[in-house]
């Protein structure tokens, strides 16, 4: 059984942290963990600026609301989960999620939780577990899985790493650079086209060849 294990922010929805920094017209908030590699300092960061400028929960959750998922996302998704199993895996937080992901048709998502206090300060958060993404891959093939994952930032290479297969989804140039072992996509076509030959593969074994499932059709998208 095969498994997809995608990034959130920058694969199917915009980043939630650019889309405040322009809507609030903070330009600090424009960084990411593309800028950033240490996940505790970009985020200690965000917070020391939402308590200068006085930002709440709710005032996030409002230009969260706006927002879309990125062009042929939902298609994307619809698609991939005909002929295989869908996990968002994300550093974003449950709070800033909820309404993207109905837009998305509820994909099963592991994220964060935020810590908010009852005037709506958000006063830190909680990790699901630290490095959560590459330990979820590695539990899914714990359970025999074969899992495929995805995604565009520094937060997301040990989950690449841990995968079966992997690919990165237009990641900044630097990224790609530093990783050149991974093959990158820039439209969700590029990306079927990865996990459907990651579907399409028949591994071998001491017993002969294993038959997967059905094949994906990057052309049924279009």
């Amino acid at each position: 059984m095969e498994l997809i294990c995608l990034d959130l922010e920058g694969v199917l929805v915009p980043e939630i942290w650019i889309a405040v920094a322009d809507k609030t017209g903070i330009k600090e908030l424009r960084l990411t963990t593309r800028d950033i590699s240490d996940y505790d300092e970009l985020m200690n960061y965000r917070l020391g600026i939402l308590d200068r400028e006085g930002i709440l929960l709710k005032d996030i959750q409002e230009i969260i609301d706006t927002l879309e998922p990125l062009e042929g996302a939902y298609d994307f998704t619809t698609r991939l989960r005909e002929v295989a199993q869908l996990v968002i895996l994300s550093d974003t937080f449950e709070q800033f999620a909820a309404p993207l992901l109905r837009k998305l048709a509820l994909p099963t998502l592991f994220c964060n939780t935020l810590v908010v206090e009852d005037n709506g300060r958000i006063a830190g958060y909680r990790l699901r577990q630290v490095d959560g993404k590459r330990k979820a891959v590695e539990a899914f093939r714990s359970m025999g899985l074969r899992v495929f994952a995805a995604g565009d930032s520094y937060n997301d290479i040990s989950m690449l790493k841990a995968a079966h297969q992997a690919m990165l989804f237009r990641a900044p140039e630097s990224i790609k650079e530093e990783f050149p072992a991974f093959s990158a996509a820039e439209t969700h076509d590029e990306l079927l086209s990865g996990i459907s030959n990651f579907l399409n593969t028949r591994p071998v074994t001491m017993n002969g060849i294993i038959p997967q499932g059905r094949a994906l059709d990057p052309e049924s998208l279009k």
